[in-house]
């Protein structure tokens, strides 16, 4: 079959996460983005993938528009490896990581998608098959910067059913409060994005190993100072997990010789896909190093990390922000009830996509 068409479709849904919004460099964090993409193909089958999206979508969109698109339509697909392969080579000169790289990981969850349509089956079974059905999902919480928010929401993650929930706290102040609320039967996950300087980061880290943390999430700025994050491990024991920020295997690999990371957080929308993120894990897998995919995403990106999960990583857990959106185009697909998601049993990603919502959200 032929690809006719490679379309990024951006929406920017609003959501409630029962405090002020967060903060980022471009001001409040009023919605959230995803970037899907949309490839036909001249067999009448259509793939929905999903790539790197929030702050970065402009960018993204354009790499699609202007780069990845083009070199898409008008080609034959006969299987996701050698037609990403390809891709790769072509763009090797553009970088491993950032936009180009987001972009290649939509065309290839979309692809799969397509795959796993014209084959009737769903993506894990390609992948090799499913160890599960259900999938174990930690509560994501967004940033409060506020104790008696971080206590409330918490405990009401672990009241929905969450055995795990992760805090973007940076304070001792914060972070105390939700690890007392949650009680000695809730895992609790600290997630700093890189708040740190390398001279602060190892007294952080001591100050933090009171609370228990099952791990402490990427501690260190700059995101790539993995010497850091190996002392970090060796001087105070604590858990460290990384890896959304890394954008290949070799760069896991690198990292995992220097002894940086306890746990490995491939982000599949970010790494270049379904492809590029089962190199990694088998890296990590290669090393005796845990898997915990980062997966904060409302579209095709965190079915295909359920995907992935319930195929290769038979003890992780999915990441799944915790909030409320206005309307999701995925529809329950993307509900987590008990503290589990479901993985799709249809062809493909397995999910159904409701244009209407995605037209009512996008953005021009």
């Amino acid at each position: 079959m032929k690809i006719t068409r490679v379309e990024p479709i951006l929406i920017a849904v609003p959501y409630d996460h029962g405090g002020p919004k967060p903060m980022r460099p471009f001001g409040p964090w009023t919605h959230m983005e995803t970037l899907f993409v949309c490839i036909d193909t001249d067999a009448g089958l259509s793939g929905w993938g999903e790539a790197f999206g929030f702050a970065a979508s402009p960018l993204t969109r354009e790499a699609i528009t202007r780069v990845v698109g083009p070199l898409c339509v008008g080609r034959e697909f006969k299987d996701v490896p050698s037609f990403m392969a390809d891709l790769q080579r072509k763009l090797h000169a553009m970088g491993r990581h950032g936009p180009v790289s987001f972009a290649l990981a939509g065309v290839d969850i979309a692809l799969w998608d397509i795959a796993g349509k014209a084959q009737g089956a769903p993506i894990h079974r390609l992948l090799g098959g499913a160890t599960r059905a259900r999938i174990p999902t930690y509560a994501s919480l967004l940033r409060y910067g506020k104790g008696d928010l971080v206590a409330r929401y918490t405990e009401e993650a672990a009241g929905r059913g969450y055995k795990s929930v992760k805090l973007h706290e940076h304070l001792i102040e914060t972070i105390a409060p939700g690890r007392e609320a949650a009680g000695p039967g809730i895992d609790i996950m600290v997630d700093t994005n890189c708040a740190w300087r390398p001279d602060e980061a190892m007294a952080m880290a001591h100050k933090r190993k009171a609370y228990d943390l099952c791990w402490l999430e990427e501690p260190v700025d700059p995101v790539d100072d993995y010497d850091t994050m190996a002392r970090i491990r060796r001087d105070t024991g604590m858990t460290i997990a990384a890896g959304e920020n890394i954008g290949h295997a070799g760069e896991a690999r690198h990292a995992i010789a220097l002894g940086a990371l306890d746990i490995f957080q491939p982000s599949i929308t970010k790494i270049g896909g379904i492809l590029a993120m089962r190199r990694a894990i088998a890296v990590a897998k290669e090393n005796g190093v845990r898997v915990m995919p980062h997966s904060p995403y409302f579209g095709p990106g965190l079915i295909a990390t359920l995907h992935v999960i319930a195929a290769d990583l038979p003890e992780s857990m999915c990441e799944r922000f915790y909030c409320e959106l206005e309307a999701t185009p995925l529809g329950d697909a993307i509900v987590a009830r008990d503290g589990h998601m479901n993985v799709p049993q249809g062809p493909g990603l397995g999910i159904d996509i409701d244009e209407q919502v995605i037209a009512r959200y996008r953005v021009a």
